[in-house]
């Protein structure tokens, strides 16, 4: 990645966090969190991870409400974000980093058990 998508990249994940926040109205989006934004080099796409705190139906639902919101999200960061030509097409993607980090700590945890019981 350059430094530019970088921080075109760093630039969306504030603003669209900041957004999410203050200005998306939908309930089930108030649990997401923007952990990262890709920007393809040609900057006409940004993947944004989000995690979303919850069981599966909630992350489900919380995607969804993003997906509903993004025209709105879009057009919000076209006014906030002039320096920018264009403003990528937003992509929702969740984010399940920090839910494998506990599956393998709850792993670890139980070798640790084992270990201790024998």
């Amino acid at each position: 990645m350059s430094l530019r998508t970088e921080r075109v990249g760093d630039l969306i994940r504030r603003e669209l966090a900041a957004l999410i926040v203050s200005r998306v109205q939908d309930p089930r989006v108030r649990l997401a969190t923007v952990s990262h934004v890709r920007v393809t080099p040609d900057l006409r796409r940004a993947m944004i991870q989000i995690s979303i705190l919850g069981d599966d139906e909630q992350r489900r639902a919380g995607l969804e409400g993003l997906q509903h919101a993004r025209g709105f999200l879009r057009s919000t960061l076209a006014r906030r974000l002039r320096t920018l030509k264009v403003v990528p097409e937003l992509v929702f993607e969740l984010d399940r980093g920090a839910e494998h980090s506990r599956n393998i700590e709850d792993l670890l945890e139980s070798l640790h058990d084992k270990n201790q019981s024998s």
